[in-house]
């Protein structure tokens, strides 16, 4: 009879993240000063990039040249230049960026200010909106990027349908002129998190489809979707669905170039309240980067978690891991 085997010690079972819907606070207060764990190089090249919305915390300086060198260093691929609180940055800034950008092959982004409404009843706002988006655009590309997000705007208690063909409108109007201008940055309208905001996933591949231009595409927040969805639109079914919509709507090109942001998010029913860090949200990313994969999604993931860098460490390795590299 064969000796019996030791008892094996119980695993530890880990209490899973507890879903943001209801009563999550504002994200903790946390200092990002610990080790961070560089991921070995990948066996082929990766089709997904990953990045920082903003310079990473370990960058030193804390600018846009320290958040190159430091993304370079960490083995991480997309910068996107936050513009949030208005475009800032000098012609020279910009020079100095762009050789960067070719010294260390950086894919670069921008996220443009909070302050535009391309609905507002207010001329000077709608103007000053206009100049805010154009204004992203040309910085970024006199940075040696593409990919120019912003929030579109809000419907203002107004008929969706009469919001959206004022959007089609204005965003078309806007990248004719940058066309005539000579600016290759691309127009990327981002996915919202609250009912409130014009930007669903539904909207802007309409209006990617019907404004059909080649500077025009979308940034799809993924956290904003579930968020907006008050916790739905979170499993790989859901995910691969998103994908075929992108992919019917506006070609399979779409998912060649993807601009996607992602983080851990707080909810509640009316939508997004918070970004988080992952080990703190109900983001399912893992079932989203199996349905990425498996629908040969290529692009660069922008990480707008709180803690930046160490999150887009931990996506990049989860990606890898899924993907066999």
């Amino acid at each position: 009879m064969p000796a019996k085997r030791p008892a094996r010690k119980a695993a530890k079972k880990k209490t899973p993240a507890a879903p943001m819907k209801e009563e999550a606070g504002r994200p903790r207060e946390r200092a990002y000063t610990g080790p961070l764990r560089v991921n070995p190089p990948p066996r082929r090249p990766d089709r997904l990039l990953f990045g920082t919305g903003g310079v990473p915390h370990s960058a030193k300086p804390q600018d846009h040249a320290g958040a190159l060198k430091r993304l370079r260093e960490l083995g991480l691929g997309v910068y996107e230049m936050e513009f949030v609180h208005g475009v800032r940055i000098r012609p020279e800034t910009c020079q100095a960026v762009k050789k960067l950008q070719r010294e260390t092959g950086i894919q670069i982004t921008a996220h443009g200010p909070y302050y535009i409404n391309l609905y507002s009843f207010e001329r000077e706002k709608l103007e000053a909106s206009r100049e805010r988006v154009l204004a992203t655009a040309r910085a970024l590309a006199a940075c040696g990027g593409d990919g120019a997000c912003f929030h579109p705007g809000f419907y203002q208690k107004r008929d969706p349908a009469e919001v959206y063909a004022r959007m089609r409108e204005e965003i078309a109007g806007l990248a004719n002129l940058l066309r005539r201008e000579g600016c290759p940055a691309r127009l990327d309208p981002e996915t919202t998190g609250k009912e409130t905001q014009f930007g669903s996933i539904e909207e802007l591949t309409d209006l990617a489809k019907e404004i059909r231009r080649e500077n025009v595409g979308i940034t799809v927040d993924f956290s904003h979707i579930h968020a907006r969805s008050g916790g739905a639109r979170n499993t790989y079914g859901e995910f691969a669905s998103l994908l075929e919509r992108i992919r019917g709507r506006m070609g399979k090109a779409a998912l060649g170039g993807m601009h996607i942001h992602l983080s851990g998010i707080a909810y509640n029913e009316k939508g997004e309240k918070h970004h988080l860090d992952l080990d703190e949200s109900d983001m399912n990313y893992k079932d989203l980067f199996r349905a990425l994969i498996d629908t040969g999604c290529e692009g660069r993931v922008v990480c707008e978690s709180p803690g930046l860098e160490y999150d887009a460490l931990l996506m990049q390795r989860a990606y890898r891991r899924l993907n066999g590299r």
